[in-house]
């Protein structure tokens, strides 16, 4: 891992709002072009939680293997 953040979000949004909005600022963060949800990762994160977005998810180029965002909840 080179890099991570934790982003809370206790706003009154849906939770698909909140996960949206912590992955725009999360590649605010990392000054990253935002991500494509491909079929396979909305499928992959329907199922963990979780989704990996690696270059076929970035328009730009990018310099490392993957982006991968969790979600924990309380």
């Amino acid at each position: 891992m080179l890099r991570d953040t934790v982003i809370c979000d206790d706003t009154g949004e849906t939770r698909t709002h909140k996960i949206f909005n912590a992955l725009d600022a999360a590649c605010y963060e990392f000054d990253l072009g935002k991500p494509l949800w491909l079929d396979a990762t909305v499928a992959e994160f329907k199922r963990h939680d979780k989704a990996r977005f690696n270059q076929d998810n970035f328009i730009e180029s990018i310099d490392f293997d993957y982006l991968e965002i969790h979600v924990i909840e309380e």
